[in-house]
Protein backbone atom coordinates (compact mmCIF):
# COMPACT_ATOMS: atom_id res chain seq x y z
CA UNK A 1 0.00 0.00 0.00
CA UNK A 2 1.22 3.62 -1.04
CA UNK A 3 1.54 6.45 1.15
CA UNK A 4 -1.29 7.97 -0.32
CA UNK A 5 -3.35 4.89 0.58
CA UNK A 6 -1.90 4.15 4.21
CA UNK A 7 -2.91 8.07 4.98
CA UNK A 8 -6.33 7.75 3.00
CA UNK A 9 -7.53 4.46 4.66
CA UNK A 10 -6.17 5.92 8.18
CA UNK A 11 -8.60 8.91 7.75
CA UNK A 12 -11.47 7.10 6.46
CA UNK A 13 -11.17 4.61 9.15
CA UNK A 14 -14.96 5.14 11.23
CA UNK A 15 -14.73 8.02 9.23
CA UNK A 16 -18.89 8.78 8.27
CA UNK A 17 -18.21 11.03 5.32
CA UNK A 18 -15.90 13.10 3.44
CA UNK A 19 -17.00 16.27 1.52
CA UNK A 20 -15.09 15.93 -1.01
CA UNK A 21 -12.74 12.79 -0.55
CA UNK A 22 -11.39 13.97 -4.35
CA UNK A 23 -10.24 17.06 -2.92
CA UNK A 24 -8.65 15.52 -0.06
CA UNK A 25 -6.49 13.52 -2.25
CA UNK A 26 -5.38 16.46 -4.19
CA UNK A 27 -4.36 18.63 -1.26
CA UNK A 28 -2.45 15.27 0.00
CA UNK A 29 -0.79 14.82 -2.62
CA UNK A 30 0.16 18.34 -3.16
CA UNK A 31 2.96 17.53 -0.93
CA UNK A 32 2.29 20.67 1.37
CA UNK A 33 1.63 20.52 4.93
CA UNK A 34 -2.32 21.12 5.41
CA UNK A 35 -3.99 23.19 8.20
CA UNK A 36 -6.33 20.51 9.97
CA UNK A 37 -8.97 22.57 12.15
CA UNK A 38 -11.03 21.25 14.86
CA UNK A 39 -13.42 23.62 17.28
CA UNK A 40 -14.45 22.60 20.42
CA UNK A 41 -16.69 24.94 22.48
CA UNK A 42 -15.75 24.58 26.32
CA UNK A 43 -19.09 24.07 27.83
CA UNK A 44 -17.89 21.77 30.12
CA UNK A 45 -14.58 21.06 31.95
CA UNK A 46 -13.57 17.85 31.06
CA UNK A 47 -12.70 16.05 27.83
CA UNK A 48 -14.22 12.51 27.00
CA UNK A 49 -14.13 9.63 25.36
CA UNK A 50 -16.42 10.83 22.82
CA UNK A 51 -14.48 13.79 22.30
CA UNK A 52 -11.55 11.86 21.75
CA UNK A 53 -12.96 9.94 18.12
CA UNK A 54 -12.63 13.27 16.57
CA UNK A 55 -9.30 14.11 18.36
CA UNK A 56 -7.44 10.70 17.26
CA UNK A 57 -8.34 11.42 14.02
CA UNK A 58 -6.25 14.83 14.24
CA UNK A 59 -3.18 12.81 15.63
CA UNK A 60 -3.48 11.11 12.46
CA UNK A 61 -3.13 13.72 10.20
CA UNK A 62 -0.22 14.71 12.82
CA UNK A 63 1.84 11.66 12.28
CA UNK A 64 1.59 12.26 8.52
CA UNK A 65 2.98 15.94 9.40
CA UNK A 66 0.37 18.05 9.10
CA UNK A 67 -0.44 20.65 11.62
CA UNK A 68 -3.48 20.99 13.51
CA UNK A 69 -5.15 24.24 14.67
CA UNK A 70 -7.19 23.50 18.11
CA UNK A 71 -9.82 25.98 18.14
CA UNK A 72 -11.39 26.60 21.42
CA UNK A 73 -14.46 28.21 20.66
CA UNK A 74 -14.89 30.80 23.69
CA UNK A 75 -16.73 33.35 22.07
CA UNK A 76 -19.13 30.59 20.15
CA UNK A 77 -19.43 29.06 23.67
CA UNK A 78 -20.93 31.99 25.15
CA UNK A 79 -23.53 31.48 22.42
CA UNK A 80 -24.33 28.22 22.87
CA UNK A 81 -24.46 25.52 19.98
CA UNK A 82 -27.94 24.70 18.76
CA UNK A 83 -26.88 21.40 17.22
CA UNK A 84 -29.31 18.47 18.03
CA UNK A 85 -31.23 20.62 20.76
CA UNK A 86 -34.68 21.13 21.12
CA UNK A 87 -34.85 24.14 22.93
CA UNK A 88 -32.36 27.83 23.47
CA UNK A 89 -29.24 26.42 24.75
CA UNK A 90 -28.37 28.49 27.51
CA UNK A 91 -25.27 30.60 27.20
CA UNK A 92 -21.96 30.41 29.18
CA UNK A 93 -20.72 33.14 31.49
CA UNK A 94 -17.34 34.27 30.09
CA UNK A 95 -15.81 33.53 33.64
CA UNK A 96 -16.87 29.51 32.71
CA UNK A 97 -15.71 29.65 29.25
CA UNK A 98 -11.74 30.86 30.50
CA UNK A 99 -11.94 27.88 33.27
CA UNK A 100 -13.03 25.13 30.92
CA UNK A 101 -11.11 26.23 28.10
CA UNK A 102 -7.75 26.59 30.19
CA UNK A 103 -9.03 22.60 31.69
CA UNK A 104 -9.34 21.50 27.94
CA UNK A 105 -5.58 22.94 27.32
CA UNK A 106 -4.51 20.73 30.15
CA UNK A 107 -6.04 17.77 28.58
CA UNK A 108 -5.68 17.56 24.85
CA UNK A 109 -1.65 16.63 24.95
CA UNK A 110 -3.08 13.38 26.05
CA UNK A 111 -3.61 12.68 22.53
CA UNK A 112 -1.82 15.39 20.43
CA UNK A 113 2.06 16.43 19.77
CA UNK A 114 2.37 19.78 21.33
CA UNK A 115 4.93 20.55 18.89
CA UNK A 116 2.57 19.93 16.07
CA UNK A 117 -0.54 21.88 17.61
CA UNK A 118 -1.55 25.30 17.48
CA UNK A 119 -4.43 26.21 20.20
CA UNK A 120 -6.58 29.04 18.66
CA UNK A 121 -9.54 31.03 20.64
CA UNK A 122 -12.26 32.55 18.16
CA UNK A 123 -12.40 35.37 20.11
CA UNK A 124 -8.85 36.71 19.05
CA UNK A 125 -11.16 37.67 16.12
CA UNK A 126 -14.31 37.89 16.48
CA UNK A 127 -13.63 40.30 19.58
CA UNK A 128 -12.03 42.54 16.47
CA UNK A 129 -15.09 42.26 14.10
CA UNK A 130 -17.23 45.48 14.17
CA UNK A 131 -20.90 45.27 14.34
CA UNK A 132 -21.13 46.29 11.12
CA UNK A 133 -18.94 43.72 9.80
CA UNK A 134 -21.03 41.04 11.75
CA UNK A 135 -24.30 42.37 10.09
CA UNK A 136 -22.12 41.65 6.67
CA UNK A 137 -21.36 38.26 8.10
CA UNK A 138 -25.47 37.74 8.43
CA UNK A 139 -25.97 39.22 4.92
CA UNK A 140 -24.14 35.62 3.21
CA UNK A 141 -27.06 33.76 4.58
CA UNK A 142 -30.36 33.65 4.08
CA UNK A 143 -33.40 32.37 6.90
CA UNK A 144 -34.48 29.88 4.18
CA UNK A 145 -31.25 28.36 3.85
CA UNK A 146 -30.53 28.28 8.02
CA UNK A 147 -34.02 26.26 8.05
CA UNK A 148 -32.65 23.89 6.13
CA UNK A 149 -30.82 22.41 9.51
CA UNK A 150 -33.16 19.95 10.26
CA UNK A 151 -32.89 20.99 14.25
CA UNK A 152 -34.27 24.44 13.39
CA UNK A 153 -36.82 22.90 10.71
CA UNK A 154 -37.81 20.76 13.02
CA UNK A 155 -38.70 23.42 16.06
CA UNK A 156 -39.97 26.32 13.26
CA UNK A 157 -42.66 23.59 12.52
CA UNK A 158 -43.35 22.81 15.68
CA UNK A 159 -43.50 26.22 17.19
CA UNK A 160 -40.46 26.25 19.25
CA UNK A 161 -38.59 29.09 19.60
CA UNK A 162 -35.78 29.85 17.67
CA UNK A 163 -33.64 32.93 18.77
CA UNK A 164 -32.00 35.43 16.15
CA UNK A 165 -28.25 34.35 17.89
CA UNK A 166 -28.73 30.75 17.26
CA UNK A 167 -28.56 31.86 13.23
CA UNK A 168 -25.51 32.99 14.57
CA UNK A 169 -23.57 30.22 15.41
CA UNK A 170 -23.18 28.26 12.32
CA UNK A 171 -22.38 31.80 10.47
CA UNK A 172 -19.51 32.39 12.73
CA UNK A 173 -18.43 28.60 12.98
CA UNK A 174 -18.33 29.07 9.47
CA UNK A 175 -16.44 32.02 9.68
CA UNK A 176 -12.96 30.68 12.01
CA UNK A 177 -12.65 28.51 8.99
CA UNK A 178 -11.78 31.65 6.99
CA UNK A 179 -9.67 33.20 9.65
CA UNK A 180 -7.98 30.27 10.09
CA UNK A 181 -7.30 29.57 6.06
CA UNK A 182 -7.87 25.93 7.16
CA UNK A 183 -7.83 23.10 4.32
CA UNK A 184 -9.63 20.65 6.00
CA UNK A 185 -12.04 20.88 8.89
CA UNK A 186 -13.20 17.68 11.01
CA UNK A 187 -16.61 17.41 13.02
CA UNK A 188 -19.12 14.95 14.45
CA UNK A 189 -22.20 14.35 12.14
CA UNK A 190 -24.21 16.59 14.56
CA UNK A 191 -22.18 19.40 12.79
CA UNK A 192 -22.00 18.79 9.39
CA UNK A 193 -24.22 21.96 8.23
CA UNK A 194 -21.62 23.96 10.37
CA UNK A 195 -19.16 22.81 8.41
CA UNK A 196 -20.52 23.13 4.76
CA UNK A 197 -21.14 26.68 6.02
CA UNK A 198 -17.21 27.14 6.45
CA UNK A 199 -16.94 25.80 2.58
CA UNK A 200 -19.31 28.29 1.33
CA UNK A 201 -17.82 31.20 3.43
CA UNK A 202 -14.27 30.34 2.59
CA UNK A 203 -15.47 30.39 -1.46
CA UNK A 204 -17.13 33.47 -0.74
CA UNK A 205 -14.05 35.27 0.52
CA UNK A 206 -12.35 34.21 -2.18
CA UNK A 207 -10.13 30.77 -0.42
CA UNK A 208 -9.87 27.69 -1.36
CA UNK A 209 -12.57 25.46 0.32
CA UNK A 210 -11.99 22.98 3.29
CA UNK A 211 -12.66 19.70 2.76
CA UNK A 212 -15.13 18.42 5.54
CA UNK A 213 -14.51 15.51 7.50
CA UNK A 214 -17.76 14.05 9.68
CA UNK A 215 -17.08 11.93 12.39
CA UNK A 216 -19.55 9.53 14.01
CA UNK A 217 -21.42 10.23 17.33
CA UNK A 218 -19.82 7.88 20.30
CA UNK A 219 -22.97 6.78 22.44
CA UNK A 220 -22.93 7.19 26.28
CA UNK A 221 -22.61 4.33 28.69
CA UNK A 222 -26.15 3.56 28.41
CA UNK A 223 -25.78 2.69 24.91
CA UNK A 224 -28.62 5.41 23.62
CA UNK A 225 -27.76 8.74 23.82
CA UNK A 226 -24.62 10.36 23.01
CA UNK A 227 -21.99 10.66 25.67
CA UNK A 228 -22.30 13.85 27.55
CA UNK A 229 -21.33 15.11 31.22
CA UNK A 230 -24.64 16.55 31.32
CA UNK A 231 -26.14 12.98 30.96
CA UNK A 232 -23.53 11.69 33.35
CA UNK A 233 -22.88 8.96 31.00
CA UNK A 234 -19.71 9.19 29.92
CA UNK A 235 -16.07 8.66 30.30
CA UNK A 236 -13.45 11.45 31.14
CA UNK A 237 -10.03 11.06 29.82
CA UNK A 238 -9.18 12.67 33.14
CA UNK A 239 -10.95 9.93 35.25
CA UNK A 240 -8.98 7.85 37.72
CA UNK A 241 -7.51 4.21 35.85
CA UNK A 242 -9.93 2.45 38.40
CA UNK A 243 -13.14 4.47 37.49
CA UNK A 244 -12.35 4.69 33.70
CA UNK A 245 -11.94 0.91 33.64
CA UNK A 246 -15.24 0.38 35.87
CA UNK A 247 -17.22 2.53 33.19
CA UNK A 248 -15.63 0.32 30.13
CA UNK A 249 -16.47 -2.49 31.96
CA UNK A 250 -20.21 -1.28 32.77
CA UNK A 251 -21.60 -1.16 28.91
CA UNK A 252 -22.83 -4.18 27.47
CA UNK A 253 -21.67 -6.46 24.72
CA UNK A 254 -22.96 -5.23 21.82
CA UNK A 255 -21.52 -1.49 22.78
CA UNK A 256 -18.72 -2.72 22.84
CA UNK A 257 -18.00 -3.46 19.08
CA UNK A 258 -18.56 0.16 18.86
CA UNK A 259 -16.11 1.34 21.28
CA UNK A 260 -13.78 -0.87 19.60
CA UNK A 261 -14.58 0.32 16.47
CA UNK A 262 -14.26 4.72 17.14
CA UNK A 263 -11.89 4.27 20.13
CA UNK A 264 -9.57 1.67 19.57
CA UNK A 265 -6.17 1.76 17.81
CA UNK A 266 -6.21 -1.98 16.99
CA UNK A 267 -6.09 -3.15 13.37
CA UNK A 268 -9.52 -4.09 11.82
CA UNK A 269 -8.52 -7.12 11.13
CA UNK A 270 -7.60 -8.08 14.95
CA UNK A 271 -11.37 -6.46 15.82
CA UNK A 272 -12.43 -8.84 13.60
CA UNK A 273 -10.72 -11.73 14.72
CA UNK A 274 -12.09 -11.26 18.81
CA UNK A 275 -15.42 -10.58 17.16
CA UNK A 276 -15.26 -14.22 15.81
CA UNK A 277 -13.72 -15.34 19.02
CA UNK A 278 -16.42 -14.10 20.99
CA UNK A 279 -18.99 -16.00 18.62
CA UNK A 280 -16.71 -19.13 19.20
CA UNK A 281 -17.53 -18.98 22.76
CA UNK A 282 -14.88 -16.87 24.30
CA UNK A 283 -16.21 -15.01 27.21
CA UNK A 284 -17.30 -10.97 25.90
CA UNK A 285 -15.96 -9.79 29.60
CA UNK A 286 -12.36 -11.04 28.75
CA UNK A 287 -12.56 -9.14 25.63
CA UNK A 288 -14.21 -6.06 27.07
CA UNK A 289 -10.87 -6.47 29.40
CA UNK A 290 -8.95 -6.04 26.19
CA UNK A 291 -10.32 -2.28 25.85
CA UNK A 292 -10.54 -0.98 29.02
CA UNK A 293 -6.82 -1.59 29.28
CA UNK A 294 -5.95 -0.39 26.38
CA UNK A 295 -7.72 2.75 26.89
CA UNK A 296 -6.71 3.23 30.68
CA UNK A 297 -3.30 2.71 29.01
CA UNK A 298 -3.61 5.62 26.83
CA UNK A 299 -4.28 7.91 29.35
CA UNK A 300 -2.54 6.61 32.46
CA UNK A 301 0.19 3.85 31.70
CA UNK A 302 0.30 0.01 31.18
CA UNK A 303 1.42 -0.48 34.13
CA UNK A 304 -2.25 1.01 35.88
CA UNK A 305 -4.08 -0.01 33.93
CA UNK A 306 -3.03 -3.27 34.42
CA UNK A 307 -3.56 -2.96 38.15
CA UNK A 308 -6.96 -1.01 37.06
CA UNK A 309 -7.80 -4.73 35.74
CA UNK A 310 -7.02 -6.57 38.76
CA UNK A 311 -8.39 -4.16 41.21
CA UNK A 312 -12.25 -4.54 39.18
CA UNK A 313 -11.36 -8.42 39.64
CA UNK A 314 -10.97 -8.35 43.15
CA UNK A 315 -14.07 -5.88 43.52
CA UNK A 316 -15.99 -8.76 41.96
CA UNK A 317 -14.06 -11.56 43.88
CA UNK A 318 -12.04 -13.20 41.52
CA UNK A 319 -14.71 -13.66 38.91
CA UNK A 320 -18.16 -13.52 41.00
CA UNK A 321 -19.79 -11.89 38.50
CA UNK A 322 -21.35 -13.77 35.92
CA UNK A 323 -20.56 -14.24 32.60
CA UNK A 324 -24.02 -14.33 31.07
CA UNK A 325 -25.31 -10.74 33.21
CA UNK A 326 -28.59 -9.74 32.35
CA UNK A 327 -29.53 -6.20 30.81
CA UNK A 328 -32.55 -4.15 31.54
CA UNK A 329 -33.46 -0.64 30.52
CA UNK A 330 -35.63 1.38 33.42
CA UNK A 331 -37.92 4.29 31.59
CA UNK A 332 -37.04 7.26 33.99
CA UNK A 333 -39.78 9.62 31.34
CA UNK A 334 -36.13 11.65 31.69
CA UNK A 335 -35.91 11.99 35.74
CA UNK A 336 -34.29 10.24 38.15
CA UNK A 337 -34.79 7.10 39.76
CA UNK A 338 -34.41 6.29 43.42
CA UNK A 339 -31.89 3.44 43.97
CA UNK A 340 -34.73 1.54 45.62
CA UNK A 341 -36.83 2.05 43.14
CA UNK A 342 -33.73 0.77 40.54
CA UNK A 343 -33.49 -1.95 41.90
CA UNK A 344 -36.97 -3.93 42.42
CA UNK A 345 -37.95 -2.64 38.89
CA UNK A 346 -34.05 -4.75 37.75
CA UNK A 347 -35.86 -7.56 39.88
CA UNK A 348 -32.48 -7.36 41.74
CA UNK A 349 -35.16 -7.32 45.27
CA UNK A 350 -38.24 -8.24 45.72
CA UNK A 351 -39.43 -5.01 46.63
CA UNK A 352 -38.16 -1.37 47.79
CA UNK A 353 -38.75 -2.05 51.65
CA UNK A 354 -36.34 -5.09 50.43
CA UNK A 355 -33.90 -2.63 48.66
CA UNK A 356 -33.58 -0.53 51.63
CA UNK A 357 -32.90 -3.41 53.52
CA UNK A 358 -29.82 -4.29 52.14
CA UNK A 359 -28.55 -1.16 50.77
CA UNK A 360 -28.23 -0.88 54.73
CA UNK A 361 -26.55 -4.24 55.57
CA UNK A 362 -24.29 -3.13 52.76
CA UNK A 363 -25.08 -5.64 50.13
CA UNK A 364 -25.61 -3.57 47.31
CA UNK A 365 -22.76 -2.50 45.10
CA UNK A 366 -22.77 -0.02 41.81
CA UNK A 367 -19.75 -1.41 39.12
CA UNK A 368 -18.55 -2.82 42.60
CA UNK A 369 -18.44 0.03 44.81
CA UNK A 370 -20.75 -0.83 48.01
CA UNK A 371 -23.22 2.07 48.66
CA UNK A 372 -24.60 3.30 51.74
CA UNK A 373 -26.68 6.45 50.62
CA UNK A 374 -30.47 4.80 50.55
CA UNK A 375 -31.47 8.24 48.97
CA UNK A 376 -29.04 7.51 46.42
CA UNK A 377 -30.89 9.23 42.74
CA UNK A 378 -29.78 7.33 39.57
CA UNK A 379 -29.63 9.56 36.65
CA UNK A 380 -31.00 9.19 33.21
CA UNK A 381 -28.22 8.67 30.42
CA UNK A 382 -26.50 6.59 32.83
CA UNK A 383 -25.62 2.75 32.83
CA UNK A 384 -23.79 0.48 35.85
CA UNK A 385 -23.39 -2.72 37.24
CA UNK A 386 -25.72 -3.35 39.72
CA UNK A 387 -24.85 -6.20 42.44
CA UNK A 388 -27.43 -7.23 45.06
CA UNK A 389 -25.89 -9.48 47.60
CA UNK A 390 -23.08 -12.08 46.06
CA UNK A 391 -25.09 -13.77 43.34
CA UNK A 392 -27.62 -11.05 42.17
CA UNK A 393 -26.09 -8.88 38.81
CA UNK A 394 -27.69 -6.69 35.93
CA UNK A 395 -26.22 -4.25 33.93
CA UNK A 396 -29.34 -0.95 34.16
CA UNK A 397 -29.57 1.27 31.89
CA UNK A 398 -31.86 4.47 32.20
CA UNK A 399 -33.06 6.52 30.15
Amino acid sequence: MGELSNILAQIKRGADEILVESELVEKLESGRRLRVKAGFDPTAPDLHLGHTVLINKLRVFQEWGHDVLFLIGDFTGMIGDPSGKSTTRPPLTRDQVIENARSYEEQIFKILDPEKTQIMFNSSWMNEMSSAQLIQLAARQTVARMLERDDFSKRYKSGQPIAIHEFLYPLIQGYDSVAMKADVELGGTDQKFNLLVGRELQKQYGQPQQTVVTLPILEGLDGVQKMSKSLGNYIGISEAPDDMFGKIMSISDELMWRYFELLSFRPITEIEGLKKEMADGRNPRDIKFLLGEEIVARFHSPVEATAARENFIARFQKGAMPDDMPEKTLHGGGHSLAIANLLKQAGLTQSTSDALRMIRQGAVKIDGERIEDSKLLIAPGTAHVYQVGKRRFARVSVD
